[in-house]
């Protein structure tokens, strides 16, 4: 048995009708403990919906997710969510932020082993110097540094990484990458990335997943990324290996976006417009097709008057 399962899982929003929209169809996913998967796809396509799913915050409307062979109805300490946005308390510290979640999930510790937690991952991240400091002191990277941190404090069974780099500069998301990828390799978590970006896909997962364009999205093949880890991001480019995965990968995301575009009809009502007939020519001006003036039209009216 996996550790997590889901079956055939449908998801929708709104009422039924036209003002229905049905984001998921039929995903099938098995994760292993201590596997790292990306799912990659374009943005829309129900990958922030799907990662809430595997998280309890949202309810298939049709299908079951299993974690550990029992039905996920709500969010657990089990599953720790990493989201783009950072969400920490802006009031707190970065010692204070990531001390909230251990409080939560270890409350019967004493209070100097969730101290020691606390900096145990902090320091993971490379956030010691700025324990003291609070979010608007912060760049966005050491931001979702913190958000890391807080997340790996509780010592989840599953880290659930929802586009934490999206926002992030190209050398801060580097470096954060490889920081992300230093951590599994050290706590062995099971990780499930969700991405936009194929590259970011390949250089850290054991297996990569494309995500159909929506509506309707489905799970496409299921790839695996036999590259020895360290990998060098510059060595990639010269890999065989990468350059398959990633050919496969795109190739399958552009043919799902071509399949969802051409399904997709525009109903537009064009105006009854007739075009303007140049052949005809406006009639030369003269004086007698001029307009009087007022004070003409003035003198005549007096005139009759009289």
């Amino acid at each position: 048995m996996s550790l997590l399962e889901i079956k055939n899982v449908n998801k929708g929003f709104g009422a039924s009708g036209p003002e229905r929209a049905e984001i998921l169809e039929g995903i099938n996913l098995n994760i292993e403990e201590g596997e790292f998967v990306s799912i990659v796809g374009y943005s829309g396509s129900g990958k922030t919906t799907l990662i809430s799913l595997i998280a309890g915050l949202l309810h298939p409307d049709s299908g079951e997710a299993l974690l550990n062979g029992k039905k996920i109805t709500e969010p657990g300490p089990d599953r720790a969510l990493v989201f783009q946005n950072y969400s920490l308390l802006p009031w707190l510290t970065v010692r204070e932020n990531v001390g909230l979640a251990v409080d939560q999930v270890f409350p019967n510790e004493s209070k100097e082993q969730r101290k020691q937690r606390i900096l145990k991952y902090v320091k993971m991240v490379n956030m010691t110097p700025a324990l003291e400091k609070k979010p608007h002191e912060l760049s966005g990277g050491m931001r979702q540094r913190t958000s890391l941190a807080r997340a790996l404090a509780m010592d989840p069974g599953i880290l659930l990484l929802d586009e934490p780099l999206g926002a992030l500069d190209a050398l801060t998301r580097a470096t954060l990458q490889d920081e992300i990828e230093n951590i599994w390799r050290t706590d062995k978590k099971t990780v499930v990335l969700i991405t936009n970006d194929v590259d970011e896909g390949i250089m850290l997962a054991d297996r990569i997943i494309p995500l159909s364009a929506g509506p309707k999205a489905t799970l496409g093949p299921s790839i695996d990324i036999p590259i020895e880890r360290p990998r060098d991001r510059k060595a990639l480019n010269h890999n065989d290996d990468y350059k398959r995965i990633r050919k496969e990968v795109i190739s399958y995301l552009m043919d799902s976006n071509k399949a969802a575009t051409s399904d997709t009809k525009v109903d537009v009502k064009l105006p009854d417009v007739l075009p303007e007939d140049l052949t005809i020519l406006p009639k030369p001006w003269s004086p007698k097709r001029a307009p009087k003036r007022r004070s003409d039209l003035h003198s005549k009216e007096m005139e009759d008057a009289a």
